[in-house]
């Protein structure tokens, strides 16, 4: 599945191939979230034109909505939403968590109400499993729980030990999964959890070794929790997983933030701020963050990023861009979307070259001098 390529001589940072059904895809990777089977204000071309290999989908929302039996009758999400790349779905544990009217964790699984209509569901590690056979993605998460932060060691702890009990559960019940034959393997990936104490990682990611999955995240990071606490649990726990297996920061997602992960030995990220702050008439350049509607921008005839090559960037000056948001027309927050997407899946792939060519650490001096955090 995962080919570790070259090691950066002066850091962490790791060049990489994941092998899927659905194609290859080069590691440091950034992934895109469509939480729906779709990222949102895009069409699906421009995304792989943008230079996508992956995309993220959520399974607590698919199976709310369409629902299963749509996907099924549809042989499986690809088809559904006509993606031919790889596609991660995850667990759907964290939106059970934070979306739900109300939840009852067991370690049996747990019972939630639909955040949409109310109405009431029990999964078990089993079934989300089972629901992301049937979306046919090509990565798996297993169900786990996720605390918010701060937390206390107990609450942090009883967490951590639930997820390795589901964690031991999902993998048991791939293992019974009939395969339909090598072509067709799904892998599932660990989630690391326990919140910012470093033991308590130090435990999980033992037990989760044992199992051997075929890669391993780091959950319970980016959940409000300062930077600096953020790092060093990348730091603490990706030294600790196997070199030979792929490893995913959830949720990480701000440039600085994936720098920063990358420098200590993580493969894969995943955010939705790339479209969100389109939405909201944001935009990431390398120079920093620019709020399009803001007044500087009225007569600004300059592109939105000159060291910039997308689609947005080659065509449309800032000062339409400020007109189009200001006039609430949809082709505003579309082409800011568009930008931000190609400006993430860029920077994955100049860290890539930077890391081929043992520069990693310059190649982060150098990005971060320029750009103004805000």
């Amino acid at each position: 599945m995962f080919k570790l390529i070259h090691q950066d001589k002066n850091s962490g940072a790791r060049l990489g191939k994941i092998t899927t059904r659905h194609g290859e895809i080069e590691t440091p990777c950034f992934m895109p979230v469509g939480t729906h089977g779709t990222i949102k204000g895009l069409y699906p071309k421009d995304v792989v034109e943008a230079g996508a290999q992956i995309m993220l989908a959520n399974t607590y929302h698919l199976f709310l909505r369409p629902g299963m039996e749509v996907i099924r009758k549809a042989k499986g999400l690809h088809k559904f939403i006509s993606w031919d790349k790889p596609i991660l779905t995850d667990s759907g544990g964290y939106q059970i968590f934070s979306l739900a009217l109300l939840r009852k964790l067991s370690d049996k699984g747990v019972e939630f109400q639909s955040h949409i209509d109310g109405c009431k569901h029990f999964l078990t590690p089993e079934d989300v499993l089972d629901i992301q056979r049937d979306l046919g993605s090509d990565i798996m998460m297993p169900l786990d729980e996720c605390v918010h932060y701060p937390c206390t060691r107990t609450q942090a702890e009883m967490a951590m030990h639930r997820t390795i009990n589901w964690a031991g559960r999902s993998c048991k019940h791939k293992n019974r999964l009939k395969e339909d034959n090598v072509n067709n393997r799904q892998f599932l990936f660990g989630i690391v959890q326990g919140a910012t104490y470093e033991d308590l990682r130090n435990i999980c990611v033992k037990e989760l070794k044992d199992m051997d999955f075929d890669g391993y995240a780091i959950g319970g990071v980016s959940v409000g929790e300062p930077s600096n606490l953020i790092y060093n649990i990348l730091g603490i726990t990706a030294v600790l997983l196997p070199i030979e297996k792929p490893r995913y920061a959830m949720g990480i997602g701000y440039p600085q933030d994936i720098l920063e992960a990358v420098e200590r030995g993580i493969d894969m990220f995943d955010c939705v701020v790339p479209t969100r702050y389109g939405r909201n008439g944001t935009a990431f350049t390398s120079k920093g963050k620019v709020k399009i509607g803001n007044s500087p921008y009225l007569e600004d005839f300059k592109a939105l990023d000159e060291n910039c090559s997308c689609y947005t960037c080659r065509n449309f000056s800032r000062a339409y861009l400020r007109h189009l948001f200001n006039a609430r027309e949809m082709l505003g927050l579309t082409l800011l979307s568009l930008h931000n997407v190609y400006f993430f899946l860029d920077l994955a792939g100049k860290i890539r070259k930077a890391i081929r060519d043992n520069c990693f650490s310059e190649f982060k001096k150098d990005f971060l001098n320029n750009y103004l955090i805000g």
